[in-house]
């Protein structure tokens, strides 16, 4: 006999906890819950069946793992954080009964616990953390430029533009960026760190507010998660860049809103002590011979005879062996077929690409498309978007006082290329003649220009986007679909042609019909619409031979058959098409199950109105296509 199964002991019911039992289980306060749970990246499930997870009872509830809660009963931050608890007890009664030594000294031996152990156990590996890091990213620049106040104080804030600050520099160092868009929320900018793809969102520096419905807590538990991260994540990155973390900020600059030019990147001294190297010692016959007499020894036999095969190899061996640096080698050794002829070689070799043969290869050249170029960003522009994106990209720029200190150069430098602008073109009235020749050598473009050529990888055509021009549209580079609608692109001539056409053959054999029914037929009009009928519905070459000949007994030209014999064709294959295609989706439907046709039909839905609004799209600037063109013929 079986062991008998008790209700509420077994299935969901052990499997899942809820939080009212969890948080009496940990012996916590639901706010401290929240906070662990955010730290170990735990979150609520959803049960099957809420019924049986909740032992017979079918209140709303949220529901946890009992391992993951199992799990949290053993956390160094849960220990911590009832030791906070007692010392906020002890601390109150000392202060009530007045006893100021003693609270000193509890306030000096306040515990405060570390996130280190979570972050190497939620992220293992580096790369994990670095694709990770787009939240981070986004809740820093969030809160560096929030304002201070009662929840949010000045130095977390201070930490978050120091974290900012650090991203962008690293990431102007190493022409890591990639796509930049300027959207109503803010700035998205996307990175290539590591082979990782890294995305984060910039807000513009307005005015911003917190807003009441938002706890603020609990992003600040988000935040000093994140912080404790980036710092172990740029840490290893200025590390294996050779440069020194943190890096140094000048504090005059930083007074005058000098931005990421405070910060200055140094590179890192090697410290470490040299590597000393212990030889082998062998006694042989009572003499001590190391391994550094056997490389002299084979050094001196090489020298002696250099053409000796067997010596080669065995120099070859023992260079591979001692070298640091070693590259892989292929060797695809093959017998040679011909022995007699010296020329031909008895091996060879292919070199295999190695990490450091790697990062010695010249980098791609969108990765230093401003290097050319000088650029100065005028008044009403945002420097540290432009500052951070110009030199992403390799190119040097510069701002008036107005913006901020530590420009490397004034306006009237004679290298400047370019001039971003955004503000109409107005005609100075007291302009020199050294101020106008200055101005026909620069080049005055809109501030999308650099985030278009940016997003194209190349340099753009600086007339759409001169001073005053409307610009074209700004469009969205991250993974749009293939088939969906682009401004940009000009509309295909064929198939507006082949529209037309079609209006045409519709209206045209409206006519022939009114034509059929009128007293003023032609003779051959009857006859020359038979035909091309005929050559429409004809399955096969004789068949369209046929109706060749009657087209051209009828008075019809081959250049006309041929063309409305192709329309035809083209549209009854369009007729067809449809119907096939649905036939064979009823079928594939019948092999689905039921959640599975109506993921599918949800598809399909999602598709057709993609399209609807696409040809929607399409249609709208066709009819404005036309309307510009009548207007510029009528006029």
């Amino acid at each position: 006999m079986g062991r008998l199964k008790q209700k509420g002991k077994a299935g969901a019911a052990k499997a899942y906890v809820t939080r009212t039992a969890a948080v009496k289980k940990l012996q916590c306060s639901l706010a401290d819950f929240r906070r662990l749970c955010i730290l170990k990246g735990i979150y609520p499930r959803e049960p099957r069946s809420r019924k049986k997870a909740n032992k017979g009872s079918s209140a709303p509830t949220n529901f946890y793992y009992a391992k993951d809660i199992a799990y949290l009963a053993h956390e160094p931050v849960l220990r911590k954080l009832r030791e906070h608890k007692t010392f906020a007890k002890r601390l109150s009664r000392a202060l009530g009964r007045g006893e100021w030594s003693s609270a000193k000294s509890l306030e000096e031996n306040k515990p405060v616990y570390r996130l280190d152990h979570i972050i190497k156990e939620r992220y293992p590996t580096f790369v994990d953390a670095v694709r990770d890091i787009d939240d981070a990213l986004c809740m820093i620049f969030l809160f560096a430029s929030l304002p201070s106040d009662s929840k949010v104080s000045p130095t977390l804030i201070e930490n978050c533009a120091r974290l900012a600050a650090e991203w962008q520099l690293y990431v102007m160092h190493t022409h890591a960026l990639r796509k930049v868009f300027l959207s109503i929320k803010g700035v998205y900018y996307q990175a290539e760190v590591f082979d990782q793809t890294v995305t984060w969102l910039v807000p513009y520096q307005f005015t911003q507010t917190i807003p009441t419905d938002v706890d603020v807590r609990v992003m600040l538990t988000f935040l000093e998660l994140y912080q404790t991260l980036l710092g172990f994540v740029f840490f290893k990155l200025y590390t294996d860049a050779g440069l020194v973390y943190p890096p140094p900020l000048d504090t005059k600059k930083d007074e005058g809103a000098a931005g990421v030019g405070a910060f200055s990147l140094q590179e890192a001294k090697d410290t470490r002590p040299p590597v000393t190297t212990t030889s082998k010692v062998v006694e042989i016959d009572g003499k001590r011979i190391s391994s550094k007499d056997v490389r002299q020894t084979i050094k001196s036999i090489t020298a002696s005879n250099p053409d000796d095969p067997d010596v080669q190899m065995t120099s070859v061996e023992a260079a591979q062996a001692n070298d640091d640096d070693e590259e892989f080698v292929e060797d695809t050794t093959e017998e040679n077929p011909d022995e007699d002829t010296p020329s031909a070689p008895a091996f060879t070799t292919a070199t295999l690409p190695t990490l450091k043969t790697l990062s010695t290869l010249p980098q791609s050249t969108s990765s230093k498309l401003f290097a050319p170029y000088t650029f100065w960003l005028s008044r009403e522009t945002s420097r540290p978007i432009f500052e951070f994106i110009v030199r992403a990209f390799g190119g040097r720029i510069g701002w008036p006082a107005t913006s901020g200190s530590g420009s490397p150069f004034d306006e009237t430098d004679e290298s400047i290329t370019h001039v971003i602008i955004d503000r109409p073109a107005v005609q100075k009235p007291n302009e020199t003649e050294a101020e106008r020749e200055r101005r026909r050598r620069r080049k005055y473009v809109q501030p999308q220009w650099v985030v278009d050529c940016v997003n194209a990888g190349k340099i753009l055509l600086e007339d759409l986007y001169a001073q005053g021009k409307t610009l074209p549209p700004h469009l969205s580079p991250f993974g749009e679909r293939a088939d969906a609608y682009n401004p940009t692109a000009g509309l295909i001539g064929g198939e507006e042609d082949e529209e037309m056409d079609e209006e045409e053959v519709v209206e045209g054999e409206g006519e022939d019909d009114e034509v059929e029914g009128s007293e003023d037929e032609e003779p051959v009009a009857r006859p020359a619409k038979a035909a091309l009928k005929a050559a429409a519905a004809a399955e096969d070459a004789a068949a369209l031979r046929a109706a060749e000949l009657a087209a051209e007994a009828a008075g019809v030209d081959f250049g006309t058959f041929e063309k409305e014999t192709k329309k035809a064709q083209k549209k009854a294959r369009k007729a067809d098409a449809p119907k096939e295609d649905e036939a064979e989706q009823d079928m594939n439907k019948m092999m689905m199950s039921n959640k599975q046709r109506k993921l599918y039909e949800r598809m399909k839905y999602g598709e057709k109105k993609r399209t609807v609004e696409r040809q929607q799209l399409e249609q709208k600037k066709r009819s404005l296509e036309k309307e510009k063109k009548r207007r510029a013929k009528s006029s």
